[in-house]
């Protein structure tokens, strides 16, 4: 059964550190000045993608998308920053109210890419929604 605790300073930082190379990236490549962890963030971030501006090899970096767009995931739905132990290990993700549902947004990116699937964050965006709705009708705990 997962485990979840609020994050700590140190984890607030990491994911903080995290957000900032998605920001820079985008400062650099495309003059963006700031993410604000809405869906109007969806085209920086698909476009970072698209332009292989992370390779398959810099997973932290792609990660680091994940969280730039988990942040867009817990705009949009009931979803909170948590970190999560569980036979993985620790890591954060987004949990679901306050249900034992997790979405994993650090590696929603970076296992498509590593696997050299096509990432279409719409489609994610879509799909999450999809789950998270069948899964508030279904009441889960």
């Amino acid at each position: 059964m997962p485990k979840f605790a609020e994050l700590s300073i140190l984890d607030k930082t990491r994911l903080d550190d995290q957000r900032a190379i998605v920001a820079a990236a985008a400062k650099q490549r495309y003059g963006t000045t700031t993410l604000s962890r809405t869906v109007e963030d969806l085209p920086v971030l698909q476009r970072l993608i698209d332009d292989k501006a992370f390779t398959k090899t810099q997973t932290h970096q792609l990660q680091s998308l994940g969280v730039a767009f988990g942040d867009v995931l817990a705009t949009e739905f009931p979803l909170r920053w948590f970190m999560v132990t569980d036979e993985y290990g620790t890591d954060p993700t987004l949990r679901f109210k306050n249900t034992s549902v997790q979405v994993n947004a650090l590696t929603m990116i970076s296992k498509r890419v590593e696997k050299g699937e096509t990432v279409n964050l719409q489609e994610l965006l879509r799909h999450t929604r999809e789950q998270l709705t069948r899964l508030s009708q279904e009441g889960v705990q």
